[in-house]
């Protein structure tokens, strides 16, 4: 895997891969239309922040690069990857609890605060890429 040098690309199999965590730099793209959503990223080294229709979806501290992220139903899953430890929020349905999964092994249950805030903490460093499914209880 690699950083997403265009900052956000579509998939063949309908996921979105996003994020460059090298830039030194913030760098922004807006208006990218994926699945009848519009979505805008900014990312580099310190936050990779991904909205759709004007509302988080994902956010990283410090950047990330995201490969397959889908979102379907009550279920978010993705794989990523940076040179450190990141803490990754996901926006997810207000005051519910969700199972996470970190590569297959299960992490532990969640619950979204009244913002719908889902904090996860990954360990990451070079050539690490750690998979991730976030399914609503």
């Amino acid at each position: 895997m690699a950083v997403v040098s265009e900052l956000i690309r579509s998939e063949q199999d309908g996921s979105l891969s996003f994020g460059d965590y090298s830039l030194p730099t913030k760098t922004k793209k807006a208006d990218f239309e994926h699945d009848g959503d519009i979505y805008k990223i900014k990312t580099f080294k310190e936050i990779t922040r991904l909205e759709r229709n004007e509302a988080l979806v994902y956010e990283s501290s410090p950047g990330t690069a995201v490969h397959g992220l889908k979102v379907t139903g009550d279920e978010i899953s993705f794989s990523v990857e940076g040179p450190e430890d990141a803490m990754v929020t996901l926006e997810l349905e207000a005051d519910s609890v969700y199972e996470v999964v970190k590569n297959g092994s299960e992490a532990g249950e969640v619950k979204t605060n009244l913002g719908g805030k889902l904090p996860i903490s990954v360990e990451l460093g070079a050539d690490t890429e750690v998979s991730i499914k976030v399914s609503k209880k």
